[in-house]
């Protein structure tokens, strides 16, 4: 058994904005690195034996401001978000609208969510061959979230959109 904590990276500039930042470099905010500041403090009892975090920028700075003094701070790609192709830059209220149409279909120049479903399964089987019974931190963005979601929990993808806190607030 694998005990994962999963935090989503602070607010970027990006989130601020309300724009789809998808692989674009977006970098954390003020905000982002007040959070990220937070988490060691609200983590402090925790004993992570290795800290994986998205190789993004906004995703990998926040360990290491929260993580740096304590622990390895392993990159792994396929913890990135959604390639959004074509749609970066692009509203957060217009994306919202058509996410749904890219389950299984890849967004233009881009990848679909049974994509990042893909990468998050294999990265889950690297951490069951090397870290049983291990705490481990995972530090990443909403699209790996939602399809931890779906692998672990076994929603669908409808029902890992509708219930995100991001939507329900908490």
């Amino acid at each position: 058994m694998i005990y994962l904590t999963y935090f989503v990276h602070g607010t970027s500039v990006h989130n601020e904005k309300k724009i789809v930042a998808g692989w674009e470099g977006s970098e954390l905010s003020k905000l982002g690195e007040i959070q990220a500041k937070k988490l060691d403090r609200l983590t402090k009892n925790k004993d992570f034996k290795i800290i994986i975090s998205s190789d993004l920028k906004r995703a990998f700075d926040t360990p290491l401001i929260a993580f740096s003094s304590k622990q390895k701070i392993v990159q792994d790609k396929r913890l990135r978000e959604i390639n959004v192709g074509v749609y970066k830059n692009s509203k957060v209220s217009d994306f919202k609208k058509i996410m749904n149409n890219h389950i299984d279909i890849p967004f233009p120049l881009g990848e679909s969510y049974k994509n990042v479903e893909e990468r998050i399964s294999s990265s889950i089987e690297l951490l069951k061959q090397n870290y049983q019974n291990s705490h481990i931190a995972v530090v990443s963005h909403n699209a790996p979230q939602l399809a931890l979601e779906v692998l672990i929990n076994q929603k669908s993808w409808f029902e890992a959109f509708d219930s995100d806190w991001r939507n329900t607030g908490y």
